[in-house]
């Protein structure tokens, strides 16, 4: 085998190789997702999920310093801000540990509070 042989053969694997790349970057769709995005800051947690159903976002934001989850819904459809439950973590907390460990913990309902909404 020649030096010419060999080169030909290593651009042709090295071709090969760049056209697979290619093709799969072209086959994924292009959609864009901010599921799992978080960030924090001055005692809050902002993070961001979706549900597949109805096209609705969801906007989760913790209170640190008073240990309270905010859910906020945004309704694509109807471009509306939807308030979805409030729950006191700090109830939650105190609610899963026994005051009798031979007791079992009782689960806490949330009180789901009235719906507010806001167009953008």
């Amino acid at each position: 085998m020649d030096s010419k042989n060999f080169a030909i053969g290593i651009l042709s694997t090295t071709a090969t190789i760049l056209l697979v790349g290619v093709i799969l970057v072209h086959s994924r769709s292009n959609e864009a997702l901010a599921d799992g995005m978080t960030t924090s800051g001055g005692g809050y947690i902002v993070t961001v999920g979706s549900l597949s159903q109805n096209d609705e976002e969801l906007v989760y934001v913790i209170d640190s310093s008073t240990d309270k989850i905010i859910v906020y819904r945004f309704d694509g459809s109807r471009h509306q801000i939807e308030l979805v439950q409030g729950i006191d973590l700090a109830e939650m907390k105190r609610a899963s540990v026994p005051a009798d460990p031979q007791q079992p913990v009782q689960p806490v309902q949330p009180v789901k509070p009235k719906t507010r909404t806001r167009q953008p």
